[in-house]
């Protein structure tokens, strides 16, 4: 068997490592190829935008802490054309930096020191979670000017498609599947994010403002995505 059929078989995908300390690149690079994922590792934030448009990987693992762009610019310049998952690798621990990465379009936040099996996991969270994006379905939900397509996996509001990164579709797509229910925070971090994150509620607030600002007409009082403090969240018909 030749090394590039080994490889197309045990792939776990293509990663887009953004990290400036080259032993904690090599490091992430070794053990990511270990597990089967095909790895381009860069040091600063113009490289990663360009490697990103270039090499259309499957995620992106970003250190916020970068000497040319502050990482926070990276998420900011990637969710300008694309919805590839983010997986923020960062030494910052302040919940405000995690709320900014969250809010910009990160998918993730995982902070340093880390373990490797830990990040492998939500790695793989992220990337099937922007794989069931893309994944068929056969619903459509009308919620006021709303039309959330379950099948094509797409948003319009008053006719005009929104953009949602996959997920913000996953967190939608759950609450409409479930209209008119109260679904509780537990199982939406459990199934949008994973069993890991149970713990994650501040994940629920910054995704539930970041919808409400592309989906509801005034977001400081929304009709559509309700919040039930202490319990879950609502999409109301």
């Amino acid at each position: 068997m030749s090394e590039h059929a080994a490889t197309e078989r045990t792939t776990s995908g293509k990663v887009l490592v953004v990290e400036d300390e080259p032993a904690l690149a090599r490091a992430l690079a070794i053990n990511l190829r270990a597990h089967g994922w095909e790895v381009v590792t860069v040091p600063d934030g113009r490289s990663a935008l360009d490697a990103a448009a270039t090499g259309s990987p499957d995620v992106v693992v970003l250190d916020l802490g970068l000497p040319d762009l502050d990482g926070t610019e990276v998420i900011a310049g990637l969710r300008g054309w694309t919805n590839v998952p983010i997986v923020v690798l960062s030494a910052r621990q302040h919940g405000e930096d995690k709320v900014e990465a969250l809010d910009l379009g990160a998918d993730d936040y995982v902070t340093k020191p880390f373990a490797m099996n830990e990040l492998m996991a939500r790695l793989r969270a992220a990337v099937r979670r922007a794989q069931d994006a893309g994944a068929p379905q056969v619903a459509e939900v009308v919620v006021g000017d709303l039309v959330v397509d379950l099948a094509r996996k797409r948003v319009a509001r008053a006719g005009e498609d929104v953009r949602l990164t996959p997920t913000e579709w996953a967190f939608l797509e759950l609450l409409a599947r479930n209209l008119g229910t109260l679904v509780p925070r537990d199982r939406i971090l459990r199934e949008v994010w994973g069993p890991a994150y149970l713990h994650e509620g501040h994940y629920l607030r910054v995704y539930a403002a970041q919808l409400r600002r592309k989906l509801e007409a005034d977001p400081a009082h929304p009709r559509h995505l309700i919040t039930s403090p202490g319990l879950g969240y609502t999409l109301e018909p």
